[in-house]
């Protein structure tokens, strides 16, 4: 196996475990909305989710781990997706914003600051702020 395999395989790793985290959220209520399903289908293909692999995170997310990046930018870029998936439905949950919690955790995001992170990342999403907007506003909360 080459170099660039093994950081290809590596980085398609990460993103399941990161699909699986937007799954996990998108069934936090019971069920997957319209506006969910339609992100959902966004996200797979542009993380280059096979249908097999699609199939078996719908059935099952918790089996895929959280793999975060190493970059920070790249860590804000999931949280984004991720804040995106709780706001696709157009409501945000108490136990959607728990999970989100935890899973901003999985991400790095230093547990005593988590929730102003995940909140400052709902509020951004609301208000439609795209991801350079909502990378700028994380640094300003979330300063490492």
């Amino acid at each position: 196996m080459s170099i660039s395999d093994l950081y290809s395989s590596g980085k398609h790793k990460r993103d399941l475990g990161h699909f699986a985290s937007i799954v996990k959220i998108a069934k936090t209520d019971g069920t997957i909305s319209e506006g969910e399903q339609e992100l959902l289908n966004n996200v797979a293909k542009r993380l280059n989710i096979h249908e097999n692999e699609y199939k078996e995170i719908l059935e099952d997310p918790a089996k895929f781990p959280i793999n975060p990046p190493v970059s920070y930018d790249d860590r804000i870029e999931r949280l984004y997706r991720l804040t995106k998936m709780v706001f696709a439905d157009k409501e945000v949950t108490e136990s959607e914003m728990l999970l989100m919690r935890k899973i901003a955790i999985g991400l790095s995001f230093p547990t005593e600051n988590v929730e102003k992170v995940c909140d400052e990342a709902i509020h951004l999403v609301v208000n439609g702020n795209e991801l350079e907007e909502f990378n700028s506003a994380i640094k300003k909360v979330n300063t490492i």
